[in-house]
């Protein structure tokens, strides 16, 4: 079952160390059309394509945005790739998503050789400069792939289960409130609203944090895997998040690894209209959409030059693009 992200591409291909101070790239926070839902896109090989804008608004950055490509040396933070997508979001009046704070992931590797003090403080410290950097962003996966999904280096040092069972991603999500105080603030999950275990696990987490004063905003669900269920059995798993937790859901990484054209927009046509009527679902983010250049294989829904498969064609004309 995929996870957030987990692609070849890697890190984000940085290169130098941006220099601009805290909140150098603030400004007015970025929101998307009112009244709607917003449809949004991931870069493309850390690339914003030309044609992104004419498709989606709102912007997640695959890779870029993780703690592993940001600060990979320990004191050393490259925000170049991050900068370029941030600012690309702002000019162009795309929503900006931040993927990830916390992620048992693509982590630097040297947390590992840190003390529980020492890394307890560096966890703080990351969400601490990106906030400054970035104050205004619109949302943030605070928590992404929780365990027994993916498990961080420094779940103890974070305070480890304490009395809710999750006290370490409390502490998380207090400290991205503090920090982002403007920020939606999401906990993500993969297979969480295609399969009762894991929806379970999710509403069981986003209870107890609740209960131990974490400011958790709304549930995320990759739905990698939504596409070989049912559309009712989806519907059902989402609107049960929202109806125990009182959280909404933000689709977070939806694609559809269907080869034949025809499938795949009838998933498609039944899957995202059920997203975008249910009142439970706030916004929907697909996981890239160049042939051949997606995280799944036939997950693409155009060709580089353009020519676009008919879920992609039909998508455009239900949202109005």
């Amino acid at each position: 079952m995929g996870g957030g992200g987990r692609s070849s591409g890697g890190g984000a291909g940085m290169a130098g160390s941006g220099t601009s101070g805290a909140g150098g790239l603030g400004g007015g926070p970025i929101a998307p059309p009112v009244g709607k839902k917003f449809v949004g896109n991931i870069d493309t090989r850390t690339q914003i394509r030309t044609d992104f804008g004419s498709y989606w608004n709102q912007f997640t950055p695959e890779n870029a945005g993780k703690w592993g490509s940001s600060e990979r040396t320990r004191d050393e933070m490259n925000w170049t790739t991050l900068d370029q997508m941030y600012a690309y979001a702002k000019s162009h009046n795309v929503l900006f998503k931040q993927h990830n704070f916390v992620w048992g992931s693509q982590q630097p590797s040297w947390l590992n050789n840190l003390s529980q003090a020492e890394q307890r403080d560096e966890v703080e410290e990351w969400i601490r400069l990106f906030c400054e950097r970035y104050p205004d962003v619109p949302l943030i996966d605070v928590v992404n792939e929780p365990p027994p999904h993916t498990t961080p280096p420094y779940v103890q040092a974070l305070g480890g289960a304490g009395s809710s069972g999750y006290d370490w991603i409390a502490q998380v999500f207090k400290w991205s409130r503090q920090y982002c105080p403007k920020s939606i603030l999401i906990l993500n999950d993969y297979n969480n609203i295609e399969y009762e275990s894991d929806n379970a696990h999710t509403i069981d987490i986003a209870k107890k944090i609740k209960a131990a004063g974490a400011p958790i905003d709304a549930i995320g669900a990759q739905a990698h895997d939504a596409y070989k269920m049912s559309t009712s059995t989806v519907q059902q798993y989402i609107d049960k998040i929202a109806s125990q937790t009182g959280l909404p859901v933000y689709i977070s990484e939806y694609d559809i690894d269907i080869a034949d054209d025809n499938r795949q927009k009838e998933v498609m046509q039944s899957q995202f209209t059920m997203f975008w009527n249910d009142n439970n679902v706030k916004g929907i983010t697909l996981w890239g959409y160049i042939n051949g250049m997606t995280w799944k294989t036939n997950t693409g829904l155009m060709s580089s030059s353009g020519t676009q498969r008919p879920a992609m064609s039909w998508l455009m004309g239900f949202i109005g693009n």
